[in-house]
């Protein structure tokens, strides 16, 4: 792990940050409430499709206002990392798409934005979507994962897809990846181990924490950072049986769950909406306060946990201690939630970029 203040030059950033996930073609449009009723959601809550929500994506793209956008947890922080290094190809990423119209949008999305990627097509499957229900400037998201959820990490360990995980430093993946290719996971998890790169992960949502305790528990087990928000914190502290629902406490506790030899600390990064953020390394916690925004600049939350921490990675590749790596987190998010969707600007007005 660099030291805090090594910074990098444009050469060291190539292709430095490699993201795993679920890429998701993101079908975001702004419902009523009546819309959230008849399928059943509820706002601010991330989950799988269930049958019942299957007729809700064309219902979506027929929407006024409807938009189509490059999306999937991991992919959009990788997006935003990238957006925030402005330097073509420092980023990476994998997962499946559908051999079909949206996958080939999905490459052309990516690409324009400066990510390297090396998607594995199925030939059987459509490109999976997401639902992005946005209501009142909160949203909630409705995953069909499709072509998505069938990711082999023979993809991975193809000899063109390994070169870039070795030439990778630095890797993110959020646990929606659980789900589908846990192998796979672990089978990078082990090389950051051996090369003594860096491994990072997100509780990614609730239902994680609770339903997935399994395959997280031993992901964490290789993670350098994890990222959450306060509900999915809370959530594994009660999965885990802690008795205790201080943020502060969990992440302390998160911090200091067992951990690989070799790795010298994690460091575990709580977001808690407007609420200073909780950082907690070393058996302490540091508390960071959010940029405030007023509630009439909020286009749409989507991406806000996503674009936060694609900001803290762009500053921590290039060797940059925690309190850039917050700063830079908060500008991203405050700048994304600006806007429709996971999107931004074309460039970005950060000062350290």
């Amino acid at each position: 792990m660099p030291a805090p203040g090594e910074t990098s030059d444009v050469a060291s950033l190539e292709m430095v940050l490699m993201g795993m996930g679920n890429p998701l073609l993101d079908i975001a449009a702004v419902v009523d409430e009546d819309f959230l009723d008849r399928y059943g959601v509820k706002l601010n809550n991330a989950i799988l499709a269930e049958e019942k929500h299957i007729p809700m994506y064309k219902e979506l793209a027929e929407l006024p206002g409807v938009k189509f956008i490059a999306g999937g947890a991991t992919q959009n922080a990788i997006r935003v990392a990238q957006w925030m290094l402005q330097v073509p190809g420092a980023t990476s990423y994998m997962g499946c798409i559908g051999k079909d119209e949206f996958g080939q949008e999905m490459i052309k999305a990516c690409a324009a934005d400066g990510v390297n990627v090396h998607y594995m097509e199925d030939e059987e499957h459509p490109t999976g979507t997401c639902a992005v229900l946005v209501s009142g400037g909160e949203r909630s998201l409705i995953a069909n994962l499709s072509a998505a959820n069938c990711y082999k990490s023979k993809h991975l360990l193809e000899p063109e897809n390994w070169f870039v995980a070795e030439k990778a430093k630095f890797y993110y993946i959020a646990g929606f990846f659980l789900t589908v290719s846990p192998e796979t996971v672990i089978i990078l998890a082990k090389h950051a181990l051996e090369k003594k790169k860096t491994f990072m992960m997100n509780l990614a949502a609730p239902f994680i924490c609770e339903f997935f305790t399994k395959p997280l528990l031993e992901a964490l087990f290789y993670c350098d950072y994890i990222f959450g928000n306060e509900t999915e914190a809370s959530t594994f502290a009660r999965v885990q049986g802690w008795e205790t629902e201080d943020l502060e406490e969990i992440a302390v506790k998160m911090s200091q769950l067992p951990l690989a030899e070799g790795k010298k600390e994690r460091v575990v990064v709580i977001t808690h909406g407007g609420e200073p953020t909780l950082v907690a390394h070393g058996g302490k916690v540091t508390l960071h306060p959010v940029k405030p925004i007023a509630k009439s600049d909020i286009i749409d939350t989507n991406g806000a946990g996503d674009s936060f921490v694609g900001g803290f990675l762009s500053q921590l590749v290039q060797g940059k201690g925690i309190e850039d790596c917050i700063k830079a987190a908060n500008h991203a998010a405050n700048v994304v939630i600006q806007h429709s969707s996971c999107t931004y600007p074309p460039k970005p007005s950060f000062v350290d970029c």
